[in-house]
Order: structure tokens, then sequence, then C-alpha cells
């Protein structure tokens, strides 16, 4: 149903030539200008929807302005109207009693807390409730993972290979080897949507698999390029492949310390043996459970996050061209991963863990 048009707003002729001086006046603010025009057209006998398109403005607001002078008179549009102060605190009992409530107990029926979970429980408003927890840094939908290694010899691997990192040693190389075993190539049912203004790349949610490979890389720490080899297998037999195209691709006058993982195909008699007829390899041992100690790690992810992730693969052949390419890509420019922890600064991490935990150090 259409609004019935507003008459004209009764303004005395006094109050008609104030407005138009305002109007006139270059040192009069711009919002009292607005205001004044507005309610000069309404004086005029103009429709509310007609003064909101001339002058760019919303209907609501040309009924404000209305009212305000036909409430209050000039002083109405001079001066704003007041506004509600700042909410009262939360007296700190309260805030303390939703922090503990938080931390210490789990809503019925659930494994953490909601926001309107805990101001429904607490009675309170659940704006008063994000206030706490972020002032408090609590984020109860939110878990993170760890997990401590059981090796009884990490502190001295973990200081073995943190030493490598932070002082290698002269006329040495530091590589971080490893294999990122079955890559996947997947292609997807239907083509990949390109991404449009306001829409994202999509892609179908169901794909086909057409084989798999194994990636062996060889990070150096010091430059950032990578030796990789993608083979079908990881069996020693592939570590010991792998490590004669090291052999090949390093200057024989470097020493090569190696940080590997504690994979059964990196200590079988015929790598001891390989190992033991040159020299110059050297093995550093990640404790168990504790990949993140090896940098090529790093590398896998921005490989997982920047080509295969995403990629369309309708063959292994093709998803190895794709990971040589960006081998390739990574060696014409590369940017080594800079390691800064200290051994003592990650044992003192994990020892304020274990006694978070109630374990033994």
């Amino acid at each position: 149903m259409p609004w019935a048009p507003a008459g004209a707003l009764v303004v005395g002729d006094e109050q008609l030539v104030e407005l138009q001086r305002l109007v006139r006046a270059p040192k009069t603010p711009q919002k009292v200008v607005l205001r004044a025009r507005i309610v000069l057209a309404a004086a005029a006998g103009r429709s509310n929807n007609a003064i909101a398109t001339e002058l760019g403005v919303s209907r609501p607001t040309v009924i404000l302005w209305r009212e305000r002078m036909a409430r209050h008179g000039l002083e109405g549009i001079l001066a704003d109207a007041t506004r509600p102060g700042r909410r009262k605190a939360l007296p700190p009992e309260v805030v303390a009693r939703i922090v503990a409530a938080t931390l210490d107990t789990k809503p019925a029926g659930g494994t953490h807390w909601s926001i309107r979970e805990m101001a429904a429980a607490q009675h309170v408003s659940p704006a008063a409730v994000q206030r706490i927890w972020k002032a408090h840094g609590l984020k109860p939908h939110l878990v993170e993972r760890f997990k401590l290694s059981a090796d009884p010899h990490f502190e001295e691997k973990l200081r073995d290979i943190v030493g490598l990192y932070l002082k290698p040693p002269d006329c040495a190389l530091v590589l971080c080897v490893d294999e990122k075993t079955q890559i996947q190539a997947i292609d997807r049912t239907h083509p990949v949507l390109p991404l449009r203004p306001g829409l994202p790349e999509r892609v179908s949610h169901d794909y086909a698999r057409h084989g798999t490979t194994s990636l062996y890389a060889a990070l150096n720490v010091l430059s950032g390029q990578v030796i990789g080899r993608c083979l079908p297998r990881h069996t020693h037999a592939e570590f010991l492949a792998f490590l004669r195209l090291i052999d090949r691709s390093t200057p024989k006058r470097f020493d090569l310390h190696l940080v590997v993982d504690n994979s059964s195909t990196h200590s079988t008699p015929a790598v001891k043996d390989w190992l033991a007829a040159h020299p110059r390899f050297v093995l550093h041992f990640t404790p168990t459970s504790s990949s993140w100690l090896n940098l090529v790690e790093r590398w896998f992810a921005e490989l997982s996050r920047r080509r295969i992730k995403r990629g369309t693969f309708c063959s292994v052949p093709e998803l190895i061209g794709a990971i040589e390419e960006h081998i390739a890509v990574n060696n014409a420019h590369p940017k080594p991963f800079e390691w800064h922890a200290s051994a003592d600064l990650i044992l003192g991490k994990i020892g304020r863990c274990k006694e978070a935990l109630g374990a033994e150090h």
C-alpha cells in the first residue's frame, strides 16, 4: 500500500529567514545545511520521496528532520540529539565467573562452549561474552594438535640437527632429505570453473585417480635449491638411487650432511655399505615423531599448496612434469628457509608442555 503524501511542514516566517541564512552562510556546517534544505523543501510542500531524491538522502532521513523541526524548532536541526552513553561494564566477579566457566567446564552434550551457550548459561549478552573472550585470549572453538617424541635420545638428536642449521660445518653442505610418498594424480570429473569477480575458482567435489608417484627431495639449507626425483616406489633401492643422484649433483670438494628421518629404508645393510664407501656422506637422524625438524617438510608443504592441491592431472607423467616444473622454478629463484630457534628454546617449550600435562621430564 503506497504511503500517503506528507503535508507541507508548518514553519514560521522568522524560522524560514533563519533557515535560508543557514543555507547561504559559508561557515554553516554541511550537515546543518543539508537539514535546513530538507526543512525548506518540506515547508514548500515537496513530498518526502521528492526531497530524498533531490538531495540524495533516504526517505527516513527526510522524515527524521521534518519531525525534529516540528517538535523542537530550529534547535532540533542545529544540535544533534543526545546519544546513549557507554554501556555499563560487567562487574569483575561476573567476568571472572565467565572466564572460569570457559576454562574449567563444558556445556551439557558438547565438547566446548559457544558464545550463545555461554551467554545463556551466565545470563549476559552474547556480545559481552565475545568481548570477555577476546580480552582474555580465549578461543574455545579452536583446537591445536601436538605430539611428544618418545625417543630416548631426543635431546642429543635435536641439538645435533639444530646445530647444523644454526652453525653448519665448514667445507660442507647441509641437505634435508625425505620422501613425499603416494602423491596422487587426481583429475576432476568436470572442468574447473575459473576465477570470476565475486566468485572463487570452483572444482567438482568428486574426482578420478590416475596413479601415484613418490618424490625424493634434498633441500640445500644454505641456498634453498632442491635436488628432486620422482620414482614409482620408496624402498631402499630408490633411496640408494637418490643418494647417487645427490653425489653426482654436488661438488666433490664438499662433505654432505644429510638430515633424514628414521624410515627403515635409510638404514638397510645396502645403504650402510654404500655410505661406508662414500665417507663424505654423513646422516643425521631426526628424533622419532619429529618430522618438523626436517626443513624439507616445509618445502613439501609449499609444493602441495602451490602446485599439487589445486592441480588436475590426467596421468602420472603429467603429475611428474608439474612437480619437475615446480622444482625448476624454485631453483631459478631459490629462497632458503631460515631457522632461528635454538635447542634450548625448543627444549624449554617441550618442558613446559610436559609440565602442563603432568608428565615426567
